[in-house]
């Protein structure tokens, strides 16, 4: 132990003894027994705990106590004195001191109080420092990615996060939704306060409604104790609510209902209880389908989407695959003490045009399994998995096809390779939506169905070709 104490008191003989009390306990110990002395003590030193007797003279030990925490708001501080009362207790814990100790105490009270104010400081540095963490780990430069598909994402999450409007995340399983909404709550104003996440997906509507909402002793077979719910669980905080569009009617009913309401009754309850949350929700699903199909209500809807962020497959971002790559590889060869030091070009390849249809989950367990298997100094191709290994198709060698001045391959001459694949993808798609869309009449429905794109996929890629208006254009 090294914490620094200081101890103030008007008697000589009290700041000697327990300056040496303390001192054999392995405490560092400062004394002062003035007022004003204390307060610069506190100021250039800053110590772990103050330990001050009530009656002092000058401002006495309440005014003194007072300005303490205005200078220093969490510094915790024990009282002693002779004359204890009821009532100046109240007044000493009503001010902020943490403990009171009447005089005389003996060696055995002091050391306990004084441990148990040090387990509270250590306490509150550790949260701190856990909290510090966090906002290191959930801060935006920390989600890989430079594709502009994610830079938009970013760009988006931090001009909500400030905000306390109510947010859905729009995404196929494995895109990382739940960062999304860890790191919005990290850079929010409730960032000091719990994030609970919550699976709809993995519970019954029974279990999952207690689990939401709390529930009273007996209000069910099982029911021994009363319960709180993931809504109390998030007090001042975020809650969560992952895979939202697997709940049940029942249920959306009734999270409509908290929502609107801004209050909780558990189940077998009679009273509500005031909530102060964000609700920031997830799911794979194509809601606007699900409304049409009176699988989701269409209000519940509008509550959760105050603010909608689309995140995009990891097909779509073939840039952002090598960071993710190296993000992960540094990850796990740290993890299994092994030295690899990259990904050759022939395995990079074929990790930039797989599809991940489990996207960056998919990923990442990819990259776990090849440094497990890798007994070399680089990743390569023989530590995919196998269905990654596609044969690629022959060339076809003969005279090519006549190029018009200028152009290489159908691109003008000097376009670079990304460029003209970019440019390609592009033409490919417009002209693909233009089609798919004629066909169908302009029903996004009819043409998600034909195509297997998710609605919010085709709304996406119809704003990004400037299709909003595609009527005009068939």
């Amino acid at each position: 132990m090294s914490e620094t104490i200081l101890i103030i008191d008007d008697e000589k003989d009290m700041l000697e003894n327990c300056s040496r009390i303390l001192i054999n306990l392995g405490y560092k110990c400062i004394t002062s027994s003035n007022d004003e002395e204390a307060i610069k003590i506190i100021k250039e030193k800053l110590p772990d705990l103050i330990v001050t007797d009530l009656m002092m003279p000058g401002k006495g030990g309440i005014e003194l106590l007072k300005e303490i925490k205005n200078e220093v708001s969490d510094m915790l501080i024990i009282i002693f004195t002779a004359f204890a009362t009821i009532e100046s207790a109240v007044e000493a814990v009503k001010c902020g001191a943490f403990d009171y100790l009447p005089k005389p105490f003996t060696v055995d009270q002091l050391k306990i109080a004084v441990e148990r104010a040090l387990n509270q400081k250590r306490l509150i540095n550790e949260n701190k420092n856990l909290k510090d963490q966090l906002y290191e780990l959930f801060k935006f430069d920390t989600i890989v990615g430079q594709s502009q598909e994610i830079k938009n994402v970013l760009e988006m999450v931090k001009r909500v996060s400030k905000t306390d409007s109510n947010i859905l995340i729009l995404g196929e399983s494995g895109t990382g939704k739940e960062l999304i909404a860890r790191s919005i709550h990290a850079n929010s104003l409730r960032s000091g306060n719990p994030f609970v996440p919550v699976d709809c997906a993995s519970l019954p509507e029974n279990l999952l409604e207690s689990e939401l909402f709390g529930h009273e002793k007996g209000s069910f077979t099982g029911a021994h104790i009363s319960r709180h719910g993931m809504f109390e669980s998030a007090k001042g905080g975020t809650l969560f609510l992952d895979e939202i569009g697997e709940l049940t009617p029942n249920l959306q009913a009734k999270l409509l209902r908290v929502l609107q309401e801004r209050e909780v009754r558990r189940v077998g309850g009679r009273s509500f209880i005031d909530i102060d949350i964000r609700v920031i929700s997830a799911t794979n699903k194509d809601l606007g389908q699900a409304i049409e199909k009176k699988e989701f209500r269409e209000d519940l809807f509008f509550r959760l989407n105050v603010i909608s962020i689309s995140l995009p497959p990891l097909r779509d971002r073939a840039d952002d695959i090598p960071l993710f790559c190296n993000f992960f590889l540094k990850g796990f060869t740290a993890a299994n003490k092994k030295e690899i030091h990259g990904i050759s070009d022939e395995a990079m390849e074929m990790l930039k045009i797989y599809k991940w249809p489990g996207n960056i989950r998919e990923l990442k367990n990819v990259i776990e399994r090849a440094v497990s298997l890798s007994d070399g100094g680089m990743i390569t191709s023989k530590d995919l998995p196998d269905n990654m290994k596609i044969s690629r198709p022959k060339l076809h060698l003969g005279a090519p096809p006549p190029l018009e001045k200028g152009e290489i391959g159908g691109f003008e001459k000097g376009i670079s390779f990304k460029d003209a694949k970019e440019k390609w993808l592009s033409s490919f798609e417009r002209d693909y939506l233009i089609k798919l869309l004629k066909r169908n009449s302009d029903n996004i429905t009819r043409a998600s169905e034909e195509s297997g794109i998710p609605r919010m996929t085709i709304y996406r890629l119809l704003k990004k070709h400037n299709l909003e208006s595609h009527k005009n254009i068939l």
